[in-house]
């Protein structure tokens, strides 16, 4: 995960190692694409808590090699272009962390966090037994007495 510098600057911490797997092959209509498989544990930090925790992520995606932006209109649904310079060369660490950042959450929360008492207030079964005051408790009174 260290590697990765763009990623490491969203993460709480850059631990552990990203498993992928890579397959290019060809469709039926004989478009080139990249399926890609990777499964991380990211350190993300709770925006409900601020508290490091780990997101295992999977991301699975299929890229279609396009040439050219005129070539993404002939992509078959579900799959993504991904434009190769013209000398072919393909930078697979970096195809793989642009994976990873397009899939980690726009706010991270964790699943096992629960809002603090502060903020949720009393339950059900501790509400607050004194009355709270009517504003217009005044204007019941001053009806009552015409």
């Amino acid at each position: 995960m260290a590697a990765m510098s763009r990623l490491c600057g969203m993460l709480a911490g850059n631990e552990g190692a990203a498993q992928y797997t890579l397959d290019f092959g060809r469709d039926d209509f004989g478009t080139a694409y990249l399926q890609v498989h990777v499964e991380a544990p990211l350190t993300l930090t709770c925006q409900r808590t601020l508290e490091p925790f780990v997101l295992p992520l999977t991301v699975d995606s299929r890229l279609g090699l396009i040439r050219s932006e005129r070539e993404e209109a002939a992509l078959p649904p579900g799959c993504e272009p991904l434009l190769v310079e013209d000398d072919g060369k393909l930078d697979l660490a970096a195809v793989i962390e642009d994976e990873l950042l397009l899939a980690v959450p726009l706010v991270p929360v964790n699943p096992d966090s629960s809002l603090p008492p502060e903020v949720t207030g009393p339950g059900p079964e501790e509400s607050v037994s004194e009355p709270n005051d009517n504003p217009f408790a005044v204007l019941r009174e001053l009806k009552k007495t015409d």
